[in-house]
């Protein structure tokens, strides 16, 4: 089975890597031609080589691993390419599987990975799109790579990323942008793990959090809820109303604890591709 991989940034690596063990061959595609011959030069596993953006060449599988705003230009450039499977790890399914649907000239897709590529395995998003046999194998692949794959709708994944990533991203940034620098012997259990998360968010690239900012609405209402505290401050009986309401939203945001799901970001990554 031979892949075509679009975009050679750390998501697009990862999905090589993934589905090294049934592949043939693998090809990099990247509107950066150094970062394709890069990551094909780096692949293990598998014969690889790097192909041009606009090749007209076919593959059983074509893995879309672009930014989130390019993923529609991606599918109708490179749908023609995959005679077996289409698939996307861009992070927003909606927008994917409208375009897949559209385009799609075999089976398709839709998978996030729920993590950054380097804190791998851990729980994949999985929309079947048009599945078949060649999906499954794709499926599989990901399982088999010691993954927890869960099938959702685009819709409701979609939902969930706002809370997820864009209101969590927003809440940790304000944070970082309104704490003081202190001696680290001050920090609390709070204010520490606050600083790891800082530290997990801003290692990452700005154009790729702002593309989740822009995706997937939440940013507003981080602002409206702290606003709501600030407001409440020397009013107690208000207070309380607020830090209650925020008791009870815990059984809904405290995550289950799943192998291998600690301290991972929830898919932002910062790969090329088509644009």
């Amino acid at each position: 089975m031979q892949l075509l991989v679009v975009g050679a940034g750390e998501m697009g690596r990862w999905l090589a890597d993934t589905l090294a063990s049934r592949v043939d061959e693998v090809a990099f595609a990247d509107r950066d031609a150094a970062a394709a011959e890069t990551a094909a030069r780096e692949q293990t596993g598998v014969e690889s080589r790097a192909v041009a953006l606009e090749t007209g060449a076919s593959f059983d599988v074509v893995g879309l691993a672009v930014p989130i705003p390019a993923v529609g230009a991606a599918v109708r450039s490179h749908a023609p390419n995959a005679t077996g499977a289409l698939v996307d790890v861009t992070g927003a399914m909606e927008p994917a599987l409208e375009a897949m649907d559209r385009h799609a000239v075999s089976e398709y897709a839709s998978f996030h990975p729920l993590f950054a590529p380097p804190r791998a395995p851990g729980r994949v998003a999985y929309v079947p799109g048009d599945p078949g046999g060649t999906v499954g194998r794709v499926r599989s692949a990901v399982a088999d790579a010691g993954n927890e794959l869960f099938e959702t709708t685009a819709e409701e994944h979609d939902s969930a990323m706002e809370s997820v990533q864009a209101k969590a991203h927003a809440a940790v940034l304000a944070y970082a942008l309104a704490a003081e620098p202190v001696d680290e012997r001050f920090h609390t259990p709070v204010s520490g793990s606050l600083a790891e998360l800082v530290a997990t968010v801003t290692e990452g690239d700005a154009g790729v959090y702002a593309d989740v900012q822009e995706t997937f609405a939440g940013s507003g209402a981080v602002a409206d809820a702290a606003e709501s505290v600030a407001d409440a401050v020397g009013d107690e009986a208000t207070f309380r109303e607020l830090f209650e309401s925020a008791r009870d939203q815990v059984d809904g945001l405290e995550p289950r604890a799943v192998a291998g799901s600690d301290e991972r970001d929830a898919g932002v990554h910062g790969d090329g591709g088509d644009a």
